[in-house]
């Protein structure tokens, strides 16, 4: 008898699905959003070795996580100015003038807390509308306009307390870092991780996200589509002025103190857990889950080496270092994944 053979019909769709498959875990392993998450789980390892006894205790790691919610909070919003191809460079010196302004309400005008509140993201919303009108209207770059801005802002807060620090604001605001959700979570990383589902929804379900990813490709397609291009980077500005509104009112309230300081040089981390989390600089890419990664692996390290009573200055250059690493590292994997398509 003849032996039997596949057949090259029968042999061709396994063979292609196989090839397939393994295309599609090598682009998932050369993702950022993979990088950023490999870095994080050896974070978490090397601090384990650094201080076993505190760094790998759940409530120490929990509420350790209050200490850069606020920073965190701006990178979600900067997560979708990065994406349209723009960028924010004001958004720490906005926290500390909306601090201020806040501070001011209630201390020196009588305004109750609870509006002060509420008045918090709102006051943060019209400092990012008033960028985002200069970008948009007067077609000026963001770099430009929010370098302006940010010597602007802080340089406000301190011309209105000086070296002064602002104090007396009620107990029961005091403290947000202390309140806990079903006994376990602070409330600032609750508080996180609810805004964290809501722009993951905005940015990768509504008209709105892919507005962003269209701007950030190719801005001149965009608005040759019919996108409203200034529309978009107007509201883009005004939500990432929102976020360091509720940043000012979360900061206030676990230091409970107010200096035109608070925040100072948090653009940078804020920057960085972004393009780490896999948002190209250059905009058109980029996830809300990318950035909640590289927020609690930035975190983790700071965390780390301050256990093992690393310099602030060091920390600092760790922080730089991961930046240029992020963007060197990605450009790299970009090059891999088309390799990897075609």
């Amino acid at each position: 008898m003849t032996p039997m053979h596949p057949s090259p019909d029968a042999a061709g769709p396994a063979a292609s699905s196989a090839s397939s498959a393994r295309g599609d875990w090598r682009r998932l392993l050369a993702s950022p959003e993979a990088v950023a998450l490999l870095l994080l789980v050896a974070g978490i390892t090397g601090g384990g070795l650094l201080s076993p006894k505190y760094f790998l205790d759940f409530h120490y790691l929990m509420d350790s996580t209050s200490l850069y919610m606020e920073a965190a909070i701006m990178a979600l919003a900067m997560t979708f100015v990065i994406i349209s191809g723009n960028i924010d460079l004001s958004v720490a010196a906005n926290l500390a003038l909306t601090a201020v302004l806040c501070g001011e309400l209630h201390l020196r005008f009588g305004v109750p807390m609870g509006l002060v509140i509420v008045a918090g993201p709102c006051i943060g919303a019209v400092l990012g509308l008033f960028n985002g009108l200069l970008i948009a209207r007067l077609r000026l770059p963001s770099l430009t306009v929010t370098i302006g801005t940010l010597a602007l802002y802080r340089g406000l807060a301190q011309v209105m307390i000086g070296d002064a620090a602002l104090q007396g604001f009620p107990d029961w605001f005091n403290g947000i870092d202390q309140r806990y959700v079903a006994g376990l979570l602070p409330l600032p990383l609750v508080i996180f991780l609810v805004l964290a589902v809501a722009c993951a929804l905005v940015l990768h379900r509504s008209l709105l996200g892919r507005f962003l990813y269209a701007m950030g490709t190719n801005e001149s397609a965009a608005r040759y589509s019919g996108v409203r291009a200034g529309v978009v980077k107007v509201a883009v500005f005004a939500i990432a002025g929102g976020f360091s509104g509720l940043g000012a009112v979360m900061m206030t309230s676990r230091l409970g103190t107010v200096q035109y300081s608070l925040a100072d040089g948090q653009e940078l981390a804020v920057i960085t857990a972004v393009v780490l989390g896999g948002t190209d600089i250059f905009g058109g890419r980029g996830t809300i889950f990318g950035t909640v990664v590289a927020t609690f692996l930035l975190g983790i390290i700071s965390r780390a080496m301050g256990l093992a009573l690393w310099p602030a200055e060091n920390q600092l250059a760790v922080s730089g270092s991961l930046l240029i690493f992020a963007v060197v590292l990605y450009r790299l994997l970009a090059k891999i994944g088309t390799t990897i398509r075609t």
